[in-house]
């Protein structure tokens, strides 16, 4: 998949040692306080080692005007395959409720495409109603639920032309 995207209001690129108190902050507003600058590092790295091996990535998103990082939207193996990925995305607090995350998936779906792939997955905690929302908005269809030790998690897919 392509590393670079841009959208009318977004660029998205990969990883890079600059965006490490970026994801920091970002991570720290789930709840379960700010991870260390190492452990953060190490994260990075490790998606960096995946795409490599891979050829898919999350990648961070950037909005434009601004060239502020508001978070991270891509392709991931997480609980897919290769063959078929999971989407994932993620936006700070203060992205909410804009559409971004919606025209940053809508990116990551249109560069899906153009590799030729025939499905992709995504999974959401029965929770969160926003990334539902944009999911429905990209096409994706509820297929299956599944219990783990954090509770239901709705798998979600969408074929791709």
């Amino acid at each position: 998949m392509s590393l670079h995207l841009e959208t009318e209001r977004l660029t998205m690129r990969p990883w890079a040692e600059s965006d490490i108190e970026d994801y920091r902050a970002l991570i720290a507003e789930r709840g379960g306080g700010l991870p260390t600058v190492e452990d953060a590092r190490g994260r990075i790295t490790s998606q960096l080692a995946g795409t490599a091996r891979t050829g898919i990535a999350l990648l961070t998103i950037r909005r434009r005007a601004e060239d502020d990082f508001i978070g991270y939207c891509g392709l991931l193996v997480g609980r897919a395959t290769v063959e078929e990925p999971e989407i994932g995305y993620e936006l700070s607090r203060r992205a909410h409720g804009f559409g971004y995350a919606t025209e940053a998936a809508r990116a990551v779906l249109d560069a899906a495409i153009a590799t030729g792939r025939s499905r992709l997955w995504a999974t959401v905690r029965d929770w969160n109603a926003p990334s539902f929302r944009v999911l429905e908005k990209l096409g994706f269809e509820r297929h299956h639920v599944t219990t783990d030790d954090r509770g239901e998690l709705v798998w979600l897919t969408r074929a791709l032309p």
